[in-house]
Protein backbone atom coordinates (compact mmCIF):
# COMPACT_ATOMS: atom_id res chain seq x y z
CA UNK A 1 0.00 0.00 0.00
CA UNK A 2 2.89 2.51 0.50
CA UNK A 3 4.02 1.87 -2.57
CA UNK A 4 0.64 2.52 -3.81
CA UNK A 5 0.57 6.13 -2.01
CA UNK A 6 3.79 7.28 -3.24
CA UNK A 7 3.42 6.23 -7.21
CA UNK A 8 0.04 8.05 -7.20
CA UNK A 9 0.68 10.89 -4.85
CA UNK A 10 3.88 11.61 -7.27
CA UNK A 11 0.98 11.10 -10.36
CA UNK A 12 -1.29 13.20 -8.85
CA UNK A 13 1.34 16.11 -8.34
CA UNK A 14 2.24 15.71 -12.05
CA UNK A 15 -1.06 16.02 -13.24
CA UNK A 16 -1.79 19.05 -10.92
CA UNK A 17 1.33 20.79 -12.40
CA UNK A 18 0.32 19.91 -16.14
CA UNK A 19 -3.53 21.29 -15.79
CA UNK A 20 -2.43 24.88 -13.57
CA UNK A 21 -0.14 25.52 -16.66
CA UNK A 22 -2.55 24.45 -19.14
CA UNK A 23 -5.38 26.38 -17.11
CA UNK A 24 -2.50 29.56 -16.90
CA UNK A 25 -1.28 29.33 -20.63
CA UNK A 26 -5.07 29.88 -22.00
CA UNK A 27 -6.19 33.03 -19.16
CA UNK A 28 -9.49 32.21 -19.05
CA UNK A 29 -11.31 33.24 -15.89
CA UNK A 30 -14.06 30.37 -16.00
CA UNK A 31 -11.39 27.83 -16.15
CA UNK A 32 -9.81 26.78 -12.81
CA UNK A 33 -8.14 23.96 -11.28
CA UNK A 34 -8.00 22.35 -7.46
CA UNK A 35 -6.31 19.83 -5.62
CA UNK A 36 -8.06 19.14 -2.32
CA UNK A 37 -7.35 15.99 -0.27
CA UNK A 38 -6.37 13.54 -2.93
CA UNK A 39 -9.47 14.78 -5.30
CA UNK A 40 -8.21 16.89 -8.49
CA UNK A 41 -10.83 19.38 -10.34
CA UNK A 42 -10.56 20.93 -13.50
CA UNK A 43 -13.31 23.20 -14.08
CA UNK A 44 -13.87 23.90 -18.03
CA UNK A 45 -17.02 26.39 -17.78
CA UNK A 46 -19.21 25.05 -20.46
CA UNK A 47 -17.30 22.56 -21.70
CA UNK A 48 -17.77 20.80 -17.90
CA UNK A 49 -15.36 19.57 -15.22
CA UNK A 50 -12.81 16.33 -14.65
CA UNK A 51 -12.44 15.03 -11.62
CA UNK A 52 -10.05 12.65 -10.67
CA UNK A 53 -8.87 11.15 -7.23
CA UNK A 54 -7.20 8.07 -5.58
CA UNK A 55 -8.90 4.95 -4.47
CA UNK A 56 -6.32 3.38 -1.87
CA UNK A 57 -8.94 0.25 -1.82
CA UNK A 58 -8.46 -0.74 -5.10
CA UNK A 59 -5.56 0.87 -5.73
CA UNK A 60 -6.48 2.73 -8.68
CA UNK A 61 -6.78 6.47 -9.76
CA UNK A 62 -10.18 7.36 -11.07
CA UNK A 63 -11.06 10.05 -13.49
CA UNK A 64 -14.91 11.30 -14.53
CA UNK A 65 -14.80 13.05 -17.92
CA UNK A 66 -17.50 15.26 -19.44
CA UNK A 67 -16.46 13.62 -22.79
CA UNK A 68 -16.22 10.15 -22.21
CA UNK A 69 -17.43 9.01 -18.44
CA UNK A 70 -15.79 7.41 -15.49
CA UNK A 71 -12.21 5.26 -15.90
CA UNK A 72 -10.62 3.53 -13.27
CA UNK A 73 -7.23 3.35 -13.65
CA UNK A 74 -4.37 0.81 -13.02
CA UNK A 75 -1.07 1.25 -12.79
CA UNK A 76 1.28 -0.45 -14.73
CA UNK A 77 5.00 -0.99 -12.63
CA UNK A 78 6.34 -2.82 -15.73
CA UNK A 79 5.38 0.49 -17.93
CA UNK A 80 5.43 3.00 -15.42
CA UNK A 81 1.81 4.67 -16.66
CA UNK A 82 -1.61 4.20 -15.41
CA UNK A 83 -4.05 2.52 -18.15
CA UNK A 84 -7.40 1.61 -18.37
CA UNK A 85 -7.98 -1.95 -18.83
CA UNK A 86 -10.45 -1.99 -21.20
CA UNK A 87 -9.14 0.08 -23.93
CA UNK A 88 -5.13 0.38 -22.62
CA UNK A 89 -4.88 3.75 -23.20
CA UNK A 90 -3.51 5.79 -20.51
CA UNK A 91 -4.71 8.72 -18.40
CA UNK A 92 -2.52 11.09 -19.82
CA UNK A 93 -3.24 10.34 -23.81
CA UNK A 94 -6.66 10.07 -22.70
CA UNK A 95 -6.74 13.83 -20.83
CA UNK A 96 -4.93 15.17 -24.10
CA UNK A 97 -6.99 13.92 -26.63
CA UNK A 98 -10.25 14.93 -25.00
CA UNK A 99 -8.70 18.33 -23.96
CA UNK A 100 -7.37 19.44 -27.26
CA UNK A 101 -10.47 18.75 -29.01
CA UNK A 102 -12.51 20.75 -26.11
CA UNK A 103 -9.33 23.63 -26.12
CA UNK A 104 -8.69 23.51 -29.36
CA UNK A 105 -5.17 24.00 -28.03
CA UNK A 106 -2.24 21.52 -28.17
CA UNK A 107 -1.84 20.21 -24.75
CA UNK A 108 0.99 18.86 -23.09
CA UNK A 109 -0.23 16.12 -19.99
CA UNK A 110 2.64 14.99 -17.53
CA UNK A 111 1.88 11.70 -15.72
CA UNK A 112 4.79 10.89 -13.42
Amino acid sequence: METYHSISDESMDSLLESLEALVDSLNDKQYEVEYHSGVLTLYLGDKGTYVINKQPPNKQIWLSSPVSGPKRYDYSMEKGVWFYARDGKTIGTLLKEELEVSLGVAVDIRVK
